[in-house]
């Protein structure tokens, strides 16, 4: 079989060449001192190949072609395929005397092919493997376990064949006319067949150090060399011989199916046999898994190799789900920044780019476990395509390049988070919120401090959002709460607890949940002001609001002009409009009672302007856009009339 133009050529498996099922028993040249190799006692070989072996059409000596990867692979696909038997049917082969039961003829294919199978592990076992050993041992030119590795378990795979499997099915064949079945024997000695997991998984494996040491090592090179010109080799590779186990699972189920196919109705060996089969099947799909495990093994470590081996998170056990690159929304700069993701079955890798990629390509900043994860997207109308990761040890808000991608992160996400619930049932992962929750800035009371909060971003307040002081370069800083992920000031900071996320690491808190965590009562040094008529907090989602956004308020009535404001008509005070400096501000710059003021347009030649205009006092303001600018007209047209809004279509009227 050939593998495909569109397949893949792994750079080890060009060190494997292209089977054919073909081989040849062709005379070659000699080569004195193996000539007189000795062979496994009672072995017969067939005088020609067997049925399923045509005859190769090229000279022995002409170089064999390249395989890909992909012809190991479709080992696993010829398990239900019978192209293999197309062109080499049991009921084919012309029969010499006397016509025997087909199923007979196919128990003598079985043997044939199972004499030169044994003669050709006898080949690799007692001459390649041995000669190599000794030539070891003798001028130490290559290590002794090199070789063990090459050949893994090659001799216990040729003891099984050679002392009990294929002396029982000769002494079966030769019993035939007392004891016509075949199904018992195999039934029996097939479970020993998944010693071949183990020499499938290290296939590729010793493909590799075989290339690497016939190209380092002469000695090595000479040795392969000469045990390939012998009558022996039928001048096929080592490589060649190296994989004929591989095949010989799939060729047992094949001829195993067809004998069940042949056998008369109501033959007393058909129970044994499909039972046989059902065996057979088992050891080719361990074989199966071990190709698959081998391949999830290889493409792990090369991961692992991206990230450093780093021991915390090097185990055989994990499974890449996703990786890719993702952009970080800053708290604290405007733009974002760009980040790696590395998604297995139990954690989630955030990683960043090394500048210098000399080994490791990939720093770890952070490692969330999937095990109670939370992810869901963000309405962020600056970053689009953003969701929100939000895990014990860490919450992160990223950015996808495409709305595909941010789904497809999502998903993979989510998969990986079901698949930890269904495998551990005893903890239940918190279910997903809805969307557009304020952001689940109020974390419930059995989350705090047991999950990695959202930060509020700096920009997004101008003042404490705990005492409401607005914040300085230089006497009021911001602060983030590590509890719930609020902007606060020193003083309403100044308190550490352990955080149950960071392994019950004390860190920086606010007080009121350094209260909650701990249970102690601060003790009042002040009295409670009275809360001020402009301390409303900036409710900016439209559930709360009847009208909310970003406005430019041009001239004020001292004729001044600001910069960007977060306007709000709140539904529970809805003739009134509150200006703050950012949207999660808790208490409002300014407010303009609306009832009795004129809404007209703006300044000709500026379309996004409308203004308001009472008793000589006039407020001019800019919206983003048109729509927007003819959405606040309205709302607030209504508002200055007197109308308050009551119906659930004002509140679509929201930013």
């Amino acid at each position: 079989m050939e593998p495909t133009d569109g397949e893949k050529l792994p750079s080890v498996s060009s060190l494997v060449t292209v089977f054919e099922d073909s081989r040849t028993l062709e005379a070659a040249p000699r080569v004195h001192g193996l000539g007189d190799t000795q062979h496994p006692p009672g072995l017969r070989l067939p005088p020609s190949p067997g049925p399923w072996e045509t005859p190769p059409e090229e000279a022995p000596g002409s170089q064999p072609r390249t395989v890909s990867r992909s012809y190991l692979n479709s080992l696993k696909d010829k398990l239900s395929s019978g192209a293999w038997r197309r062109s080499c049917q049991p009921g084919t082969q012309p029969v010499s005397g006397t016509q025997e039961p087909e199923e007979k003829r196919i128990v003598r294919e079985l043997l044939e092919t199972e004499q030169a199978y044994v003669h050709r592990l006898h080949l690799l076992d007692q001459v390649f493997f041995q000669e190599l050993l000794r030539e070891s041992r003798s001028s130490k030119a290559f290590p002794e376990e090199v070789v063990r590795l090459i050949f893994s378990n090659i001799s216990s795979i040729y003891q099984f064949h050679a002392q009990f499997f294929l002396p029982e099915l000769q002494r079966r064949l030769e019993d035939w006319t007392t004891t016509p079945r075949i199904g018992d024997v195999i039934q029996k000695l097939a479970p020993f067949l998944k010693m071949y997991g183990e020499y499938v998984k290290n296939f590729e494996r010793a493909a590799e150090l075989l290339a690497a040491w016939a190209e380092k090592s002469p000695p090595f090179q000479e040795v392969i060399a000469r045990i390939q010109s012998s009558e022996a080799s039928g001048s096929l590779t080592l490589q060649h011989h190296l994989l004929e186990p591989v095949q010989r699972i799939p060729r047992y189920e094949l001829l195993l199916k067809e004998y069940v196919r042949k056998l008369p109705p109501g033959a007393a060996d058909r129970p044994d046999a499909q039972r046989a089969l059902d065996v057979i099947f088992s050891a080719a799909q361990h074989s199966n898994a071990a190709i698959a495990e081998m391949e999830r093994l290889q493409d792990l470590w090369d991961v692992y190799q991206r990230l450093g081996l780093d021991d915390d998170i090097v185990d055989p056990s994990n499974a890449l789900l996703r990786e890719g690159p993702v952009l970080k929304i800053s708290f604290r700069r405007r733009d974002p920044l760009e980040r790696y993701l590395f998604l297995f079955n139990n954690m989630l890798l955030y990683c960043v780019p090394r500048v210098l990629q000399v080994g490791a390509h990939f720093q770890v900043r952070t490692r969330i476990d999937v095990a109670g994860l939370k992810v869901r997207p963000l309405p962020n109308s600056e970053f689009p395509h953003s969701f929100l990761v939000s895990g014990r040890q860490r919450t992160l808000e990223l950015q996808a390049r495409s709305q595909e991608e941010m789904i497809s992160w999502m998903q993979a996400c989510q998969a990986a988070i079901d698949h930890i619930e269904r495998r551990n049932e005893t903890f239940k992962a918190a279910v997903q919120g809805p969307e557009g929750d304020a952001q689940e800035q109020e974390l419930q009371s059995k989350e705090l401090g047991h999950r990695a909060p959202q930060w509020v971003r700096d920009k997004m307040v101008t003042m404490c959002m705990r005492c409401q002081e607005p914040f300085n370069a230089l006497t009021r800083r911001r602060h983030h709460c590590r509890a719930c992920g609020y902007v606060v000031c020193a003083r309403c900071s100044d308190y550490r607890a352990e955080l149950q996320y960071d392994r019950g690491h004390p860190h920086r808190v606010c007080a009121a949940c350094y209260t909650f965590l701990t249970g102690c009562v601060l003790p009042e040094d002040r009295e409670e002001r009275k809360r001020g008529i402009l301390r409303k907090g900036a409710t900016a989602g439209p559930e709360s609001s009847v009208m909310s956004g970003f406005l430019q308020l041009l001239g004020d009535r001292w004729g001044r002009s600001g910069s960007r404001s977060w306007c709000v008509i709140p539904q529970d005070d809805p003739l009134v409009l509150y200006i703050y400096a950012a949207p999660q501000d808790m208490r409002a710059l300014t407010s303009i009672p609306l009832l009795g003021y004129q809404v007209t347009a703006g300044p000709q030649g500026d379309p996004c302007t409308f203004q308001l205009q009472q008793s000589g006092q006039l407020f001019t303001f800019r919206a983003e856009t048109e729509e927007l600018r003819s959405r606040w007209v309205e709302v607030v047209g209504r508002a200055a009339g007197g109308v308050i809004p009551g119906g659930p279509d004002m509140a679509m009227l929201s930013d």
